[in-house]
């Protein structure tokens, strides 16, 4: 039987510097409006693999997420999920139109790795940040975040912009998965300076609940930087780690940092 949760997407980035969460810039590029970001998307989809599994998913579950067509500002989307493969197959959907595929697992407790294997070091982010390029984006380039505090108001606030309706973080004081995948955005933006861009899907691999009033990083390394369909397509390998070096998440991230309409 599928499991069904229905929720009004909210653009988190409207006063961000990608554009594409624009209405004006996002149209130019062929799309009806700002694009939510991806990010909060996976916030959506991640709903269901915590009502499966609780805090067990935050603490050891997985997931992928690709993104497929674009959600708008105060559009109903519906995530379905259905048991399939030892987990959960994911849908979004806004109408009939599906917007992101994925799966949530949980794998056995036996089988949990105590830390992320090949952990980039971490690195603070440039005082002067270059332009997103072939070469500032190199493989094998390393990329840090600035320690990110998640306060409770913070951690409320982003609870709210995503409308989530489990009462599992407010009553154990921990974070929402979506936060810590803004993280891998972060790595980016932290970086180097881009134009519009899109974020195109991430393979999730938790290793730990964060809790709320921790400090959270992101230690990421640039694994590939190729074209495809005319697109210039990054791709990270991301761990978010604690204040205190207590890994959270290992992250493989994709995004388009230069879409072909700018190539």
């Amino acid at each position: 039987m599928a499991m069904r949760y229905a929720v009004r997407a909210h653009n988190l980035s409207a006063q961000s510097e990608n554009k594409i969460h624009d209405d004006a810039v996002a149209r130019r590029f062929g799309f009806r409006g700002a694009l939510v970001p991806g990010v909060e998307v996976y916030a959506y989809a991640c709903h269901p693999a915590v009502e499966r599994w609780g805090r067990d998913w935050l603490e050891r579950g997985t997931a992928d997420c690709r993104f497929l067509s674009p959600v708008h500002d105060e559009e109903l989307v519906e995530v379905e999920a259905v048991e399939a493969a030892e987990g959960l197959a994911l849908t979004v959907r806004r109408g009939e139109t599906i917007c992101a595929t994925g799966h949530a697992a949980l794998p056995p407790a036996a089988g949990a790795p105590s830390a992320a294997p090949e952990t980039p070091p971490w690195r603070a982010p440039p005082a002067e940040r270059p332009p997103a390029s072939e070469a500032s984006l190199a493989p094998g380039t390393v990329l840090g975040t600035a320690p990110l505090e998640v306060t409770p108001a913070a951690a409320a606030a982003y609870l709210a912009a995503v409308r989530e309706t489990s009462p599992l973080y407010a009553e154990a004081g921990l974070v929402h998965p979506g936060m810590v995948l803004r993280l891998c955005n972060q790595a980016l933006v932290q970086n180097v300076v881009l134009g519009p861009w899109i974020h195109t899907g991430s393979r999730v691999r938790n290793l730990a609940a964060a809790r709320i009033g921790e400090s959270l990083v992101a230690r990421a390394r640039v694994t590939a930087n190729g074209e495809r369909k005319g697109h210039r397509i990054v791709e990270l390998v991301v761990q978010v780690v604690t204040g205190a070096g207590r890994p959270i998440a290992l992250v493989e991230h994709a995004a388009i940092w230069r879409p072909r309409q700018l190539g």
